[in-house]
């Protein structure tokens, strides 16, 4: 059984509005996190919605600190290879946008621990200075991995500036 089997998309929007990640809109059934976070990860990462999936890039810019479950998250991936990449192109999204708006970031959140870059050497993708360099690599990775003529650098860039966005007018 799969962790998406036991959680629906509605479910998961709760989980990170109780996780103030307030990116989708949705109803919040619990004011306190359900999952463990390794399960939401997977979940997200297996979610059948791209919007959902890509919820994980305001979650890891919102709580750097889940980056210690991002491993067993991959794990629980271990056989769903596709899920397993969305998780990594994500995760590895979110280590360059936390470079790349880091100053907003500050300005939001206070300061934060660095998210630490697990995947991109796995995906092919070396490690640049340059954050949008880097975004643009993982994009083009990103594309030919998943056989998919997605704008991906696009995809990333929306889901980290709805989400700035919606922290801004929070904080307001």
């Amino acid at each position: 059984m799969t962790t998406q089997s036991m959680n629906s998309d509605d479910q998961l929007v709760s989980e990170l509005w109780a996780r103030d990640v307030r990116f989708l809109m949705g109803n919040q059934f619990s004011a306190v996190p359900l999952l463990a976070p390794a399960n939401l990860i997977a979940s997200l990462a297996q979610s059948t919605n791209a919007r959902v999936r890509f919820s994980l890039i305001p979650l890891f810019l919102r709580h750097p600190e889940l980056s210690a479950e991002v491993q067993n998250a991959d794990n629980l991936l271990s056989l769903q290879m596709h899920h397993r990449n969305v998780l990594r192109f994500y995760y590895t999204a979110a280590v360059f946008l936390q470079r790349k708006y880091q100053q907003q970031l500050l300005l939001l959140l206070g300061v934060q621990p660095r998210l630490p870059d697990m995947f991109s050497n796995i995906l092919g993708v070396p490690p640049q200075e340059d954050p949008n360099q880097a975004l643009e690599q993982l994009a083009k990775r990103h594309q030919t991995l998943s056989g998919q003529f997605v704008n991906w650098l696009g995809t990333y860039e929306h889901a980290a500036e709805v989400w700035l966005k919606q922290m801004e007018l929070q904080a307001a």
